[in-house]
């Protein structure tokens, strides 16, 4: 047998679903024939004119409409691996001892309440975050809404050797043979699962999709109203590159049709990093906060029997990501705002950085946990200032264990322009951060009630060990 056909027979022996199995195949062929999904900068031009949320003029009866047909997706998949987590980083503490998880609960209801509308949440989960998340949303069972079921199953597939593309085997763990196929397993996941005709039977009409860790991407009338206006069968939220996005994915234009297209750091050639980071050209990256027509995307799945046309990620690794030595293996991926080139009409709305808070490393989760942010009566984070910058020395912080212990009580950061640590520092309670502020030295420990500022390497000699 081919490497392709070992990789179906082993996707199909795990159970993996028909629709799953096409799109990987589709995926493979253009492995095989070459492609990277390369996007050159010689074959678009930047995005320009995209209407701002700011200057929309809603209907706010056409609003409450829109969201009354809306549902609710929050990709729930990833484990939080880059800060060391082995379960749904969604379950992670986030604003005291609630979750991202119960935080994203409390939005829905709040925005059930204040609306109206039944806005059922949908999780797509992986096989490791499925149990730990239905098992947290148990403690919201007013979640539940009739016809429609709280999550489905993102897909697998199996990595591939560099060397002839054959599916890898790895005895020392066999768990890591699989991988996610990126977050444009969405389309097939939603058709497969049966979710999608379940929540068109019920009488929804849009899907808001968004990632879990982002808490700004709350449920919103005014973006509904204006989505469902449009009649565009897709839409994205972009907002404007600041310098830390630089090397972000960026939406531009295809020359050769004119669409809309993303362009992922990974489908950036080389030659061209230099003009994909200019924030200036490219001005608008993709949040990945979406907006779907159901009825539009069943009608394309229909269409293609559940495969979407996405373009190929080509992502290589190495089996063990932990063993640099272990077997060099290419993952086929694609990501779900890549969607919006397969859709005529596409629309894309551009929306402040309150709808883009992702939580990526330790330090978006200081941020995020201090009085930076505060919550308002729909549970919406708000910045009461401009977000610090945070610089966390990753020997000590970088994973969340480790993070924990050095930070057992979040520092106040609403005087803070930026914090910068290096060393083995344990923060204690009532800690004030102000202006630009350094932590350096060996480590030990900030007293309760200490101030942070530039002077704080002179300062951190006196602090008490």
């Amino acid at each position: 047998m081919n490497g392709l056909a070992l990789a179906q027979q082993k996707m199909r022996d795990a159970g993996v679903p028909t629709a799953a199995v096409d799109a990987f195949t589709r995926f493979y062929g253009l492995l095989e024939s070459g492609s990277t999904g390369i996007v050159r900068e010689a074959d678009v031009a930047p995005l320009t004119d995209v209407p701002r949320l700011a200057d929309l003029d809603v209907d706010p009866d056409a609003a409450r409409e829109a969201l009354a047909r809306t549902a609710v997706v929050k990709l729930n998949g990833g484990l939080g691996t880059s800060m060391g987590m082995d379960r749904a980083k969604s379950l992670l503490p986030v604003r005291g001892d609630r979750t991202f998880l119960d935080v994203i609960a409390d939005q829905v209801l709040a925005a059930r309440a204040a609306t109206g509308a039944r806005l059922p949440l949908v999780l797509m989960n992986s096989f490791r975050t499925r149990d730990d998340s239905l098992a947290a949303l148990a403690a919201h069972p007013a979640l539940a809404v009739d016809g429609v079921p709280l999550d489905f199953l993102q897909n697998r597939e199996p990595k591939l050797l560099v060397d002839g593309l054959a599916p890898v085997t790895w005895e020392a763990d066999p768990s890591l043979e699989w991988c996610p196929p990126g977050h444009g397993d969405l389309y097939p996941a939603l058709h497969a699962s049966g979710v999608l005709t379940a929540l068109l039977d019920a009488g929804f009409r849009y899907a808001s999709v968004s990632n879990s860790d982002n808490l700004g991407a709350t449920p919103d009338a005014r973006v509904a109203g204006w989505f469902a206006a449009t009649g565009a069968p897709f839409a994205a939220e972009v907002a404007r590159r600041t310098p830390a996005d630089r090397k972000g994915g960026h939406l531009v234009v295809r020359r050769a049709d004119g669409r809309i297209v993303l362009r992922e750091t990974a489908q950036t050639h080389a030659d061209d990093a230099d003009a994909a980071a200019d924030i200036a050209t490219h001005a608008f990256f993709n949040t990945n906060n979406l907006w779907l027509d159901l009825e539009a995307l069943a009608a394309e799945l229909e269409r293609t029997g559940g495969v979407l046309d996405l373009p190929l990620i080509r992502n290589e690794k190495t089996v063990d990501p932990t063993d640099k030595t272990s077997p060099r293996v290419v993952q086929v991926e694609s990501a779900m705002g890549a969607a919006i080139e397969v859709f005529d009409g596409a629309a894309v709305l551009e929306v402040g950085r309150d709808r883009f808070l992702p939580v990526k490393t330790t330090n978006d989760l200081l941020v995020l946990r201090s009085d930076v942010y505060a919550e308002d009566d729909a549970h919406r984070l708000v910045a009461r200032v401009d977000a610090p910058f945070v610089d966390l020395d990753p020997a000590h912080y970088a994973l969340v264990g480790d993070f924990d212990r050095h930070v057992p009580h979040v520092p106040s950061l609403v005087e803070a322009s930026s914090l910068r640590v290096r060393g083995d520092w344990t923060f204690g309670a009532g800690v004030t951060v102000r202006g630009d502020a350094v932590l350096d030295g060996d480590g030990g420990r900030v007293p309760d009630g200490a101030t942070l500022d530039a002077t704080g390497v002179a300062a951190a000699a006196d602090l008490a060990r």
